[in-house]
């Protein structure tokens, strides 16, 4: 098992270099580095005067050397402007020259500094990763035990009533977008003037006229239950299809299988069958499912928060990209392919352990 996890993580390690250097490589081309000269400077900008903003910051260095000066492994390039200013890749504002450090990379902790935001990379993306990792847990709180329970009652029936109806709300869950959802609930929920909300409080049920805000604006500072369901129940409702969909077929699978006959044959009651046999071999599967949903929910879900005023890291990764915020963009990239790799090996490992028809020379 040690041997297996070293090759992994060195595929690992290997596979976010070549990553990271594309995504460094596309976002450094000389138009994107135009823009970003421009909407620093000025827009009128002539083409010497970016060409000379550009060469005095590093950023028309071959893109080998300024990829390793944003690894941290190459000392940040550095100039001094004849007028005395100190311009480059370490040069922060605040700091002086003599207390600039040498090396300004991701290993020294470094992920630059946003033009868009005006603060360190590191910062504003730590805000956004926990608003995000917020939303995600409870999404999962709610997401997969709903999907395995659903899963497995229409597995366990295969072909009854139960798993027609069962099936159904799975696939609709998972036909239907999160915008539509989140717009259905808002509607529903979250209006004071349409929905549930004014008939309940007509009734007398509820004091307010909405059951939940529409908004989750306020859930980044302080979560509630008002403030923070709907975007949770949209993103769930989604992932929760693909899920017991997947769980349903590996159960029925399982439940036919020639050891779950036999032990019928010999007595074992039915719900010994399903904790003690066809569960553990019914959930190796939806395992693997489940941890796709983690990259997902990192980054697929910016419409939901974007509708709920949710400013996450999906939120952050677009904002970036539409205001050519490269710094961030880049430390986005890496996150990104931080979690997919380690929610894949995770996966992996957790194959492993459920299926002991596995074995690891």
């Amino acid at each position: 098992m040690g041997l297996f996890i070293l090759r992994r993580v060195g595929m690992m390690i290997v596979t976010a270099i070549c990553l990271t250097f594309i995504v460094f490589f596309m976002t450094n081309l000389y138009p994107n580095l135009e823009k970003l000269a421009k909407s620093q400077g000025n827009f009128r900008m002539s083409d010497e005067a970016v060409a000379s903003y550009l060469s005095d910051r590093g950023y028309l260095q071959p893109a080998p050397i300024k990829y390793a000066q944003w690894l941290g492994l190459m000392p940040g390039y550095k100039t001094v402007k004849e007028d005395g200013k100190t311009v480059g890749k370490c040069v922060r504002p605040g700091v002086a020259p003599e207390d600039m450090p040498r090396y300004c990379g991701i290993l020294q902790g470094d992920w630059g500094f946003s033009t868009v935001a005006k603060a360190p990379v590191a910062e504003t993306l730590g805000k956004r990763l926990k608003n995000t990792g917020k939303l995600m847990f409870w999404v999962m709180v709610v997401m997969v035990p709903s999907a395995l329970v659903i899963g497995v009652l229409a597995g366990m029936n295969e072909g009854s009533r139960t798993d027609r109806s069962l099936s159904t709300v799975s696939i609709l869950s998972t036909a239907t977008p999160e915008y539509v959802s989140g717009v259905i609930f808002i509607a529903l929920l979250a209006s004071t003037r349409n929905g549930l909300g004014p008939i309940l409080h007509e009734w007398g049920w509820i004091e307010g006229k909405a059951l939940f805000k529409g908004t989750a604006k306020t859930a980044m500072d302080k979560a509630t239950f008002q403030n923070f369901t709907l975007p949770v129940l949209t993103v769930a409702l989604y992932g929760m299809g693909y899920i017991a969909r997947m769980t349903r077929a590996s159960m029925a699978e399982v439940m036919t299988a020639q050891y779950v006959r036999t032990a019928r044959l010999k007595g074992v009651s039915f719900r010994n069958i399903v904790m003690k046999h066809a569960l553990r071999n019914a959930l190796i599967a939806p395992f693997t499912v489940i941890m796709l949903q983690f990259p997902w929910l990192l980054n697929g879900v910016v419409i939901v928060e974007t509708l709920f005023s949710y400013s996450g890291f999906g939120w952050q990764l677009v904002n970036a990209a539409g205001n050519n915020d490269i710094e961030m963009l880049l430390a986005v990239s890496v996150v990104s392919v931080f979690v997919v790799l380690v929610t894949q090996l995770i996966s992996d490992i957790g194959y492993v352990y459920l299926n002991p028809r596995i074995r690891i020379s």
